[in-house]
């Protein structure tokens, strides 16, 4: 498919660092590789030996940038730490990919960051008016760039005082040549864990990158916590004051690795039971519950469970395809979506069929994949969403359309279900998907999680699209003056 009718979430970033081991760039490649599903355009480790700092970054997946036997003369020293990227903030391009670097005046600093800062623009420009030179265009180098110009005598200090400025969703692993930080923003938004390996300490996204390397959960960084790790252990600051954690609601339903612990609640489990939660609410006869693979997998276990209708693999995913592919004609661009997914004819043919899906964005998946299942004869096609309709943009470090590219946002249910072609469509319910997570209800007043898409209650300011749309409601003012 296409770049543009790829219709997945995409996924945001993996953040990973160790400290305390000779192995730490050996050990940190690693701890990428399992976290490849949060971002595959982009990968980069920085490494401290106690004199100098090794810089590596690279286009492209963890496995074919630091695979090689030299790994650890490339990259020595006994601490690391690595990035692999998805963009949401600046382009694909080199010089966008991190961690990254940069000589201060207190010493080196490298940086990686999952999320994104919703008034980064905006603090751009004040700093390129003070005289700030920019070599990038991630929001990332906006809290470098505070911290350089911080005038505090100690790094962390400076580090402190740069985190007060920025508004958003973050979790960074930072390293100096004295220490290696890991930060959650106020909410807790983006994911941050805290393990040890033989006496190194580890900070990743998710648990499932310290099972790679065989570390032991300690526990969660918390929201607005720093943590700072040097030879004497692993010191904690909050120097903000206090709000309720909000971790995004997205990576229980899609990005985090069905094998990881997130906030202490099993990504695997809440999927199947998000699954069961579905098949209550919006049951219908049927003959098998075929889930959309893979991030609609376990959700669709937890259906065929609750329901009593056998689950099948009545569609096969190609784990071989890349993002984009050349499609110079019409009608072969329609058989794209043949190269990621395809039927399992013997287990669609004549039958009642429910597709159980995680999520749905534009739309446009959907349609070719009911298409598909209906091209391989099936006689009923259902469609499961496994999370509550998308009306709402996230500004928060998933790479997701404008509210007017938004299906559920454009269409009310019954011309949803036209343009897909189903025989019925459904959506769990917000009130469901907090019930799958273990909460006995929404609390509309203080939300438990950041779950924005579904109910456009936004955890932080969102400064930069005020100023958009300021400068929008101007326009129309100058154009109704005209």
């Amino acid at each position: 498919m296409t770049e543009t009718d790829d219709d997945d979430l995409r996924e945001k970033c993996g953040v990973f660092g160790v400290h305390g081991s000779e192995d730490a760039a050996v050990l940190t490649a690693l701890g990428l590789h399992a976290l490849q599903h949060r971002g595959q355009e982009g990968c980069g480790i920085v490494s401290y030996d106690g004199a100098r700092f090794h810089v590596e970054r690279r286009m492209g997946l963890v496995g074919d940038n630091f695979s090689g036997a030299d790994l650890p003369q490339r990259l020595g020293g006994h601490v690391a730490i690595g990035h692999t990227r998805y963009a949401t903030q600046g382009a694909t391009v080199l010089r966008n990919v991190q961690p990254l670097f940069a000589d201060l005046a207190l010493g080196g600093f490298a940086i990686a960051h999952n999320g994104n800062l919703t008034n980064a623009r905006t603090l751009r420009e004040e700093l390129v008016g003070a005289g700030a030179i920019f070599q990038s265009t991630s929001d990332t180098e906006v809290i470098l760039q505070l911290v350089a110009r911080s005038r505090r005598s100690q790094l962390i200090e400076r580090f402190i005082e740069a985190l007060g400025q920025v508004e958003g969703a973050y979790a960074l692993v930072c390293l100096t040549d004295t220490c290696m930080i890991g930060a959650r923003d106020a909410h807790g938004i983006r994911p941050l864990v805290l393990g040890e390996r033989d006496g190194a300490h580890v900070l990743a996204s998710e648990t499932c990158a310290l099972d790679i390397i065989g570390a032991r959960f300690v526990r969660d960084v918390e929201h607005g916590e720093i943590v700072v790790i040097d030879r004497d252990g692993v010191r904690s600051f909050r120097p903000f004051a206090a709000v309720r954690a909000r971790p995004c609601v997205f990576e229980y339903v899609y990005f985090a690795r069905p094998d990881s612990v997130v906030n202490g609640l099993s990504v695997y489990s809440a999927r199947k039971r998000m699954g069961a939660g579905l098949a209550i609410e919006t049951a219908v006869d049927a003959d098998v519950v075929v889930p959309v693979p893979d991030s609609g997998v376990p959700a669709a276990l937890g259906y065929s469970a609750q329901s009593g209708i056998p689950y099948e693999l009545g569609i096969i995913r190609n784990h071989y395809v890349g993002r984009t592919f050349i499609q110079p004609k019409q009608e072969i661009r329609q058989l794209g979506v043949r190269l990621k997914h395809s039927a399992n004819r013997q287990q669609i043919e004549g039958r009642r069929v429910i597709l159980v899906d995680d999520s749905i964005v534009r739309g446009t998946t959907s349609r070719k994949i009911v298409q598909m299942v209906r091209d391989a004869g099936a006689r009923e096609v259902h469609l499961r969403s496994a999370s509550p309709p998308i009306l709402y943009p996230d500004f928060y470090g998933i790479d997701m359309p404008s509210r007017d590219q938004l299906f559920a946002a454009q269409f009310d249910h019954d011309e949803m279900t036209r343009q897909l072609g189903v025989d019925s469509l459904g959506f769990l319910s917000v009130e469901g998907l907090y019930r799958a997570l273990g909460e006995q209800a929404r609390d509309p007043g203080q939300p438990q999680f950041t779950d924005h898409c579904f109910t456009g209650d936004y955890p932080t300011r969102l400064t930069d699209l005020g100023r958009d749309l300021a400068a929008k409601d101007h326009q129309l003012s100058l154009l109704e003056d005209a």
